[in-house]
Order: C-alpha cells, then structure tokens, then sequence
C-alpha cells in the first residue's frame, strides 16, 4: 500500500468521528484534505474551522460550511496531520507553513486527532526539520539568536525556508526558519527555549496536544493513544 493510501485510509477513519452539529477543525496538508474529502462525502450539518487558505478553498469547493476560529466558543474535534509523531503523541508539524494557525485551532479544541501514514510514527522526534515561524522584521537578527539556541542544544542553526519562487511566507505573512536537527532529545526544553525568543511566532513543537493518532498502514488503520 502507498503512502498515500494510507493518508487516505486514516482521513476516511477520521472523517466517521465526526457527528452533526460538530464545530470541527480543518487541518493542512496531504493527509488533512484526505480528512476533508472523507468529510464531505458524508454530507453533515458542520461548521468547519479551517488552518489555512488552501484548506479553507478546498471545503468550500466540497460545499462544507465554515467559522472563523473567533466565531465559534470552542472547536469540538480537530484532525490534522504530523510530520512526525513521536513518544506520547508529539509531534512535529509546519511542513505545509501553517503551524500558527493549526496550533491556535488545535488549542481551541475540546479533542485533537492526528492523523498520518505509518512513516510518520518515530521513536525520537527531529529527522524531519522543525520548523519555527518568525516576523519578518528584523528576522536575519531573530535567526542568529535561533542560531545560539541551536547550540545550546547541540543542535544545528536553522535556515530560512525557501522555494522555487523565493523566501516562503505564511498565510499570515511570517517566515519560516527548518531546525534540521535530527533528533530531538529534549523538546518540552527546546519548546520553552525558542517560544521565549522576541520575533518567534510559535513553533512547530506541538506537546501535550493531541488525544489520539490513527494511522494507516498495509494492516489498516491503527489507534494511538498518549
């Protein structure tokens, strides 16, 4: 089975948690829109909490309904993908330059569900690049001290992400600096360390969040718990 059957796999598992009336968070990334196509194959009565720009257009095109997050009290469920998941369910998330807006629906949310393909299950958190989003102003002096953070921890110093059409920006105009670390022995310490930096938004660190993880795999799907 393909990676990408098996995202598919825990998107459609996902989607049956999810019961009319719910206020649900809409996560980014390839796993996610599984979840939200899942999602609107059911055809429920929700409103949708989304994490960003591209999975706010991918719901409207599937005619699910949607909330800003400062519209609604609380988000019920939330299911969205990791990079990495690692021991008690943390895990790393950012690849797809959303990990603000998907940490603010995720601490809204009454249940966070993971959702993700068997190789994004680890033993030790960092082969996948941590991402940490900063502001742009002044960010060349915000990745120095990133820099010195690093070392504290023995890890390398971030980079600033780039891509084909130049510097990556967030959907709320912030930049984004990949700690390649490749592994990660102390994240609650790291966590603190670069949440405590003047410039950094947040981090893609995501600890004590989520209730569950199900993940696909050639045997189906599998139910991870803290």
């Amino acid at each position: 089975m393909s990676a990408d059957d098996q995202k598919r796999q825990a998107g459609e598992a996902a989607a049956e948690l999810v019961e009319s009336g719910m206020v649900v968070g809409l996560g980014t990334g390839s796993t996610a829109a599984w979840f939200v196509k899942a999602l609107a194959v059911r055809k429920l009565h929700i409103r949708g909490v989304p994490t960003s720009d591209a999975t706010a257009n991918l719901a409207r095109e599937l005619g699910i309904s949607l909330a800003a997050l400062d519209d609604v009290k609380a988000v019920d469920l939330t299911v969205d993908g990791a990079d990495e998941i690692g021991p008690g369910l943390s895990l790393i998330k950012g690849g797809g330059a959303a990990l603000l807006r998907e940490k603010l629906v995720w601490e809204a949310s009454r249940r966070c569900v993971v959702i993700a393909d068997a190789a994004k299950h680890v033993t030790v958190l960092g082969k996948f690049p941590l991402p940490i989003e900063v502001v742009r102003f002044g960010h060349v002096h915000t990745g120095q001290r990133l820099a010195d953070i690093a070392a504290e921890f023995e890890l390398p110093p971030p980079r600033l992400r780039m891509a084909d059409r130049g510097v990556v920006v967030t959907d709320g105009g912030n930049l984004i600096y990949d700690m390649a670390s490749g592994r990660i022995d102390e994240p609650a310490g790291l966590a603190a360390a670069l949440k405590a930096v003047t410039g950094v938004v947040d981090h893609g660190l995501f600890l004590d969040l989520a209730d569950e993880a199900l993940l696909g795999t050639d045997a189906g799907v599998v139910r991870l718990t803290p």
